[in-house]
Parts: C-alpha cells; sequence; structure tokens
C-alpha cells in the first residue's frame, strides 16, 4: 500500500516549521540533564519552572522568549517543564507557576523577583551578571555609564583597600537588584569630583535634568559606610519628580504619591516629556519647600493604562496630563479639573489636597436599587453599611464575573443564602472585584476570594480557607458565628417532592 505524498506546499512548510522549533533561545532542560546543563552554564542563569496549562506561564513566554534572545551570550534563560519533570521542581521547591529562580554556578542563588516583561528581566538581569560595582579606567568609561538611562551611584577612592571602598563594595553588593554602582582610582576623575580623594557621588540622568534641582548629588556625611550609603541613594536618587517605569515603579510607589499620566516617552520625544514633567516639577517644588510631604512622579499613560482604570480615568483623552494622588494606605484622589499650563489647576488640587477638601475616589459599581435577595450585592459604595455593620457577621465572598471556579460556586453559595435568609445576625454577601475598590484591611489575589467579617470586628476579618460545599459553609459558621446559625428548614412539600425525585 502506497503512502500518499505530502502536497508541494506543505513540503516546503516542514523546514519552515522545524526552523521556528529550533529557532528558541531559551533551553529546555529535564530531570536527566538539568544538573549537567547549569554545570555547562557557569555563571548567572535565570530558569523559569512551569506548567503547559497555565496560563501565567503562557503570557510570560513571549517576554521570556525575547529576553532569552537579547540577553544571549550575556546571561542563559532555560526553562523546565514541571508535569514532566516532578524530581527536578520538587528539590527546589516549586509550588506554583511559573516560578523564576537565579542560579550561580549551578547553585540556586534565590528567587527572580523582578519585573516579568521582556525589558525587565533584560535590564534586572544585566545588573545581576556583571560586577556590583564597575571599574572605571578613564573618563570616556565614566561619561558613558553616568549617560545611561538610569541613575548612577559612583565611588571615588585613592585607596581601593580602605574602609571606605570595603563599605561602598558592601552596598553595591546589597542594593544592586535596584542601582547602578561604578568606582574609580583614576587621578583625573577623582580630582574633578573628590578633591579630597574619596567619596561618593550620584549622577542622576542628563534625559531628566532641570532647572528646579541638581543633577548631581554628593554623600556628605563624615565616615562611608553602607547604611548611610543606601539612606543617601533612597533619599536623593529619585529627585523630585522622576518618571516611573515598569522596571522602578516598586521603588517609587508604597507612599504618599501624586502621578501625572501622559504620554511620556524619552525616546521619541524627550522634549515632550519634559515640557509637562518640568510643570509639574514647578508646583510640586512649591509645596516641598513649605514642609509639606508628597512624593511626585510621571509616567506614560499607555504603560500605566490599568492604573488610569483604578482612577476612573479615561487614558485616551487629550495632550495634557492626567493627575491622581495613591496614599500609602490605600486612598485615591482624582484631580477633575483639567490640567492647565500655567499649573495653577495642580496647584489647587494639592492646596486641596493638603486642607483636607478633597473627597476619596471610589471605583463603584451603583448601589443596588433592590437588594432583597438571599446573597446581598456589596458594591464599593455600599461596603460600609453592609460589611462593616457592627451588629452583623458578614460572609462575603469577592468574585470575578469571567471566573470559572465564581460561576461554579454561585448556586451553592445562593442556596447558603437562602438557608440563612431568616438569621437576623448573619449576612450573606458578594461583590465584583473587578468593578469596586476593595478596601482594606481585605487582600484579594486570586478569585474567589471568601472573608467572614465577625460582629464587633470588622476591623479583623478571617479570610475563609474552608471548603466550598453548603454543608462546608454552615459547618465553619457554627463554629465562627457571634450567634448560633437560624438555618431556614425546607417545607415538607419541597422535601416530599425531593424524596420522591431521590426514590425514582
Amino acid at each position: 500500500m502506497s503512502v500518499p505524498r505530502p502536497p508541494p506546499a506543505a513540503l516546503l512548510l516542514l523546514p519552515l516549521l522545524a526552523l521556528s522549533a529550533a529557532a528558541s533561545d531559551v533551553v529546555e532542560l529535564s530531570d536527566a540533564d538539568f544538573e549537567s546543563g547549569l554545570a555547562e552554564r557557569p555563571g548567572l542563569v535565570l530558569v523559569e519552572f512551569f506548567a503547559p496549562w497555565c496560563g501565567h506561564c503562557k503570557r510570560l513566554a513571549p517576554e521570556y522568549e525575547a529576553a532569552a534572545t537579547r540577553l544571549k551570550g550575556i546571561v542563559p534563560l532555560v526553562k523546565v517543564d514541571c508535569t514532566a519533570n516532578s524530581n527536578t521542581c520538587n528539590k527546589y521547591g516549586v509550588s506554583g507557576y511559573p516560578t523564576l529562580k537565579i542560579f550561580r554556578d549551578g547553585e540556586e542563588s534565590g528567587t527572580y523577583d523582578g519585573p516579568r516583561t521582556a525589558d525587565g528581566i533584560v535590564s534586572h538581569l544585566k545588573k545581576q551578571a556583571g560586577p556590583a560595582s564597575v571599574a572605571l579606567s578613564s573618563m570616556a568609561d565614566f561619561e558613558k555609564f553616568i549617560g545611561d538611562k538610569d541613575a548612577s551611584v559612583v565611588g571615588f577612592f585613592r585607596d581601593a583597600s580602605g574602609d571606605a571602598y570595603s563599605e561602598f563594595m558592601k552596598a553595591a553588593n546589597n542594593l544592586r537588584d535596584n542601582y547602578r554602582f561604578a568606582h574609580t582610582s583614576e587621578e583625573q576623575l577623582v580630582h574633578k569630583y573628590k578633591e579630597d580623594g574619596e567619596g561618593v557621588v550620584l549622577f542622576r540622568p542628563s534625559r531628566l535634568a532641570n532647572k528646579f534641582e541638581d543633577s548631581t548629588v554628593k554623600y556628605t556625611e563624615d565616615k562611608i559606610t553602607s547604611a548611610k550609603i543606601k539612606k543617601f541613594i533612597q533619599e536623593n536618587i529619585f529627585g523630585i519628580c522622576p518618571h516611573m517605569t515598569e522596571d522602578n515603579k516598586d521603588l517609587i510607589q508604597g507612599k504618599d504619591l501624586l502621578v501625572a499620566y501622559y504620554d511620556v516617552d524619552y525616546e521619541k520625544n524627550a522634549k515632550g516629556s519634559n515640557y509637562w514633567r518640568n510643570r509639574v516639577m514647578m508646583i510640586a517644588k512649591k509645596f516641598l519647600d513649605a514642609g509639606h510631604k508628597l512624593s511626585f512622579a510621571v509616567a506614560s499613560r499607555k504603560t500605566f493604562g490599568h492604573e488610569l482604570s483604578e482612577f476612573g480615568l479615561d487614558s485616551s483623552v487629550g495632550e495634557a496630563p492626567v493627575v491622581a494622588i495613591r496614599t500609602a494606605k490605600g486612598d485615591k484622589y482624582v484631580m477633575q479639573e483639567e490640567f492647565s499650563r500655567d499649573g495653577k489647576a495642580l496647584e489647587r488640587f494639592l492646596q486641596d489636597y493638603f486642607d483636607g477638601n478633597l473627597k476619596k475616589y471610589l471605583k463603584s459599581e451603583p448601589v443596588p436599587e433592590n437588594n432583597d435577595g438571599p446573597v446581598k450585592v456589596v458594591v464599593a459604595e455600599n461596603f460600609d453599611e453592609i460589611v462593616n455593620a457592627e451588629d452583623k457577621d458578614v460572609l462575603i465572598e469577592f468574585y470575578a464575573p469571567w471566573c470559572g471556579h465564581c460561576k461554579n460556586l454561585e448556586p451553592k453559595y445562593k442556596e447558603l443564602g437562602e438557608k440563612l435568609s431568616k438569621d437576623p445576625n448573619i449576612v450573606i454577601a458578594k461583590m465584583d472585584a473587578t468593578a469596586n475598590d476593595v478596601p482594606s484591611p481585605y487582600e484579594v489575589r486570586g478569585f474567589p476570594t471568601i472573608y467572614f467579617a465577625p460582629a464587633g470586628k470588622k476591623q479583623s476579618p478571617k479570610k475563609y480557607e474552608g471548603g466550598r460545599e453548603v454543608s462546608d459553609f454552615i459547618s465553619y459558621l457554627k463554629r465562627e458565628a457571634t450567634s448560633t446559625p437560624v438555618l431556614q428548614e425546607e417545607d415538607k412539600a419541597k422535601k416530599s417532592k425531593k424524596k420522591a425525585k431521590e426514590d425514582l
């Protein structure tokens, strides 16, 4: 029996498919060759432990591939399929996907906690791959180093074996993940920047140079220690108003912060990017000089579109920045007035903020007109009224409309609400966490997330970790509720009908 030959087009396609399959710059290792594969790659290696069915892994894949190509010859990127190589994954304690770990000379060095974009991975690993502090031997080396888009910290030492040098190198090793370090003993450089022979200078990126602050900041403490260097960097590296990016956002966020979002692009339009930034800085400096405490930043509305949606702002409207404040506690304030070129609108907004005249912004669906169902619908605007009612025990589910697990839970959760519908002390509630702000101290990192808020203890809700059958919830409430749950019994007719069905 003859086998049909593939058509000519298919024959042409075969080598192309083979080529594309072989074109990956990510090295795939298995239980059989993981140890030897790392041994063949001394130095720094990044390893992704993944599962083929994992959605997060699929989203990471193109970024990881792009980063591997850009880092070829610098840092190898490796992946291990944990569904087929459980021995390796178990050995390194992999419990979720994707897990990324850094290896040095074949030994695990720690978990990779950097960004998961190609740009972020490349930037992070380049800092890890080279020495903690780059040795500069000429003026050309120095100018190239401080010409980077990120700030630079440079140590100037006549004696590369003294205590000051040792403390600087210690700081560089400890902080290399976040900042760029270099050092030099080149006489021309030392004489130009540190006449006394040793010291530390911070150089802000030239593209962010402005008339409101110095581009260089000198370390002024009498003694150089790694702890004091760290404090010096953290207090000065970003200046009045940094450019917030995916790479540095974790260092900027987490405090009371005002961000002006607009079309920031220092590669294609540095002049336009600085035009609006200078107007933010002009007003920021007035308030900072007056002793007010607030951090400032500018950010690309395209890159941080997800943040704009959290403030209810449109990322596509107009040229001028849109402005919002998020405090360390998570409170949000939005500037409603259009940003003016003279900065007066921003000034009024800030004055109202510091005077306490601004209303907090809440992302919220409308309060339901009718909320008499067995499961109370909670939105941000009625959260306090329902969930924080001091005399009620509340079991609340935070869900997402697209979540399959939430859809599976829905009929059981509704049945639970029906069984407790006559209980005057227990409320069964749900909230769409994608359409409403979730207040502190609740943390929602996956769906569904369920909390129990006991009466009289609303600031200490308990995360529900039990089963998701109706009986599991009832058992939990019998243990945790302030009062014994009042369960709605099925009427006799329903019981008879149910029993008849079971008998069939």
